[in-house]
């Protein structure tokens, strides 16, 4: 079919949509490094945690017989400290989970910022867009990862918490920081094997979204013809450019011929002018030059103008070969050069011999 997307994104299509903000992301990848993150800062930070927590608690204990006043001057203090533990254990955690999540997203997404996604679209408005992205397939592949992340996650859960369960009995009769500290590390032990299950799922969605993302940029044919003429321009009027930009150059450069000292020709084939001026160049320069029938036209219009034409195939074939127009020749051929001059100036009687 003619409208079916089978090209690849071109590298234009691919910095139009960079710009859109369509860019290649899996939140999985960006899952795993903010849970990394905030594992490693619980190991990190939990000698502060646990002194924190520890004090608070002791604390409240310590004036649990004072919370309620008539005043409230004591529940109001009990706010603030609970609030006070809150900021030092919680905020720490935010801030940390915010800045793995950053980092991951800005090296899937080379640290792009786009508002073009943030610009009101009416097609959102449509009910039946809605019904279709419901049933889309990135959608349902999103719902099958996640029931499969709950099942596997949920299943490890169990098995930690089964083997733990002996043990578990045996924190009634523990002070409640040791307690609380058993509890942290049955989680900690949990979480390795949490983190491996996102990281498997996470490789998989990696792949998944790699391929749904370059699916979601191929083009059709005729995109990509519309796109060459948008940037190239149309092959047909850049044909017709190009021949009049030829056309032109080859008047300026016929305009030439008759200024020429001579001309030096292969019969039928090859045609170059030839101008030598003391005063502005070090050697003979080609003035114009062409090939079978821009040469029959360089000799018919030196020939109209008295230019003398000297044939000499070798080197007529080797100036054409070597030499652009408005170019020196070679040194190789001042020696012949030389000599077919001073035999043209003889005739023209530039010089007296």
């Amino acid at each position: 079919m003619a409208g079916e997307k089978t090209e690849k994104a071109t590298p234009k299509k691919k910095r139009d949509e960079r710009k859109k903000g369509n860019v290649l992301l899996s939140q999985d990848v960006v899952t795993i490094l903010s849970l990394a993150g905030v594992i490693y800062a619980l190991k990190a930070l939990f000698p502060m945690l646990h002194e924190t927590i520890r004090k608070f608690l002791l604390q409240m204990i310590d004036g649990i017989h004072t919370i309620y006043t008539v005043e409230g001057v004591t529940s109001k203090r009990l706010l603030e400290e609970v609030a006070i533990v809150l900021l030092k254990t919680a905020v720490p955690f935010v801030l940390l989970t915010a800045f793995f999540a950053i980092l991951a997203t800005g090296i899937q997404t080379r640290f792009l910022f786009s508002t073009y996604k943030l610009k009101p679209k009416f097609s959102n408005l449509s009910p039946l867009n809605g019904i279709r992205k419901m049933f889309a397939l990135r959608n349902l592949v999103e719902l099958i990862k996640n029931i499969l992340k709950f099942l596997i996650i949920g299943f490890v859960v169990y098995q930690a918490l089964q083997a733990e369960l002996g043990n578990s009995v045996h924190t009634l009769n523990m002070p409640i920081i040791q307690s609380a500290t058993w509890m942290l590390s049955v989680v900690m032990n949990m979480m390795p094997k949490i983190i491996l299950v996102f990281v498997a799922v996470g490789f998989f969605d990696f792949l998944y979204q790699r391929w749904e993302h370059e699916r979601q940029m191929k083009m059709t044919k005729e995109e990509i013809k519309e796109e060459f003429k948008m940037t190239e321009g149309n092959p047909e009027i850049k044909g017709k450019i190009k021949g009049l930009q030829q056309q032109i150059a080859r008047s300026r450069m016929m305009q030439a011929v008759p200024e020429a000292d001579v001309i030096i020709r292969n019969p039928t084939h090859y045609a170059v002018a030839l101008r030598y001026d003391t005063g502005k160049s070090q050697a003979p320069v080609v003035v114009a030059k062409g090939q079978d029938e821009v040469a029959l036209r360089i000799v018919e219009t030196a020939k109209e103008h008295g230019v003398i034409v000297v044939e000499n195939k070798p080197l007529a074939r080797g100036i054409y070969a070597t030499t652009k127009i408005n170019q020196e020749i070679s040194p190789d051929y001042y020696g012949v050069v030389a000599e077919i001059l001073v035999e043209v100036y003889r005739m023209n009687k530039k010089i007296e011999l």
